[in-house]
């Protein structure tokens, strides 16, 4: 059940945690008239309030594509970084996602995002699932079209034998064509590898450096932290 003292409940929980970045993710809320946005704005006010110096990544549904919902999201919580994930190239849409998600909305989604206001948009593709090569290139190049600022791209795995089944292991040469590719887009930060989830280490890192002004350089691999927990690469 819809969970009114939510927001306030998260915001002190993490009020008294000493973090850096936080991904506040969601499930689908269409039983609710604007999708659960003014929860999720209202939970990243309560979470500045108690934590100003906090940077939060909001990682949402597509809010059954009403745009006005999104907007409520970036305008009233003003998140640091709005992400939604398309998933998969736009062929497999129907095959790897619900039936009432699409390619198309997804774009949508992040793109009103970015008109609305967000500081950073970022979105998430796994491979495997039996797209090819040029399908996932092209699909890099329409979230750019898109503005998405980070993109972060991973090997499927197949949770339960109910899902859709693994096609195949891509390549660690595969993934840094990937990444190479994107940068080349225009992306601010590519995140690509075989472990690389919607919500990554790296990505996380980087975009702390931008957020906050610092001229850093990050990596993907695990290393030595600051107290913030922001590994600094020089």
């Amino acid at each position: 059940a819809y969970d009114p003292r939510e927001p306030e409940h998260v915001g002190r929980a993490l009020g008294e945690l000493d973090l850096a970045y936080v991904v506040l993710t969601m499930v689908d809320r269409d039983d609710l008239i604007d999708g659960g946005a003014a929860h999720v704005a209202q939970t990243v006010q309560r979470i500045k309030h108690y934590a100003p110096e906090l940077l939060v990544e909001t990682l949402v549904g597509d809010f059954a594509g009403v745009a006005a919902d999104v907007e409520t999201v970036v305008v009233d919580g003003r998140p640091d970084v709005l992400a939604h994930n398309v998933e998969v190239v736009p062929r497999l849409q129907k095959t790897m996602r619900d039936h009432r998600c699409s390619w198309e909305r997804s774009i949508e989604v992040l793109r009103t995002a970015k008109a609305a206001g967000a500081k950073v948009t970022k979105s998430s593709l796994m491979v495997g699932c039996g797209e090819t090569e040029d399908e996932l290139l092209d699909a890099l190049a329409g979230l750019r079209a898109a503005d998405v600022d980070v993109v972060t791209i991973g090997q499927y795995l197949r949770p339960s034998p109910k899902h859709a089944e693994l096609v195949r292991y891509v390549e660690p040469a595969e993934f840094a064509r990937y990444k190479d590719a994107g940068s080349a887009l225009g992306f601010q930060f590519v995140a690509s590898g075989p472990l690389v989830r919607s919500s990554y280490r790296a990505a996380e890192a980087f975009l702390q450096g931008i957020l906050r002004g610092v001229p850093r350089t990050f990596d993907d691999s695990y290393g030595k932290r600051n107290k913030r927990g922001l590994k600094v690469v020089t």
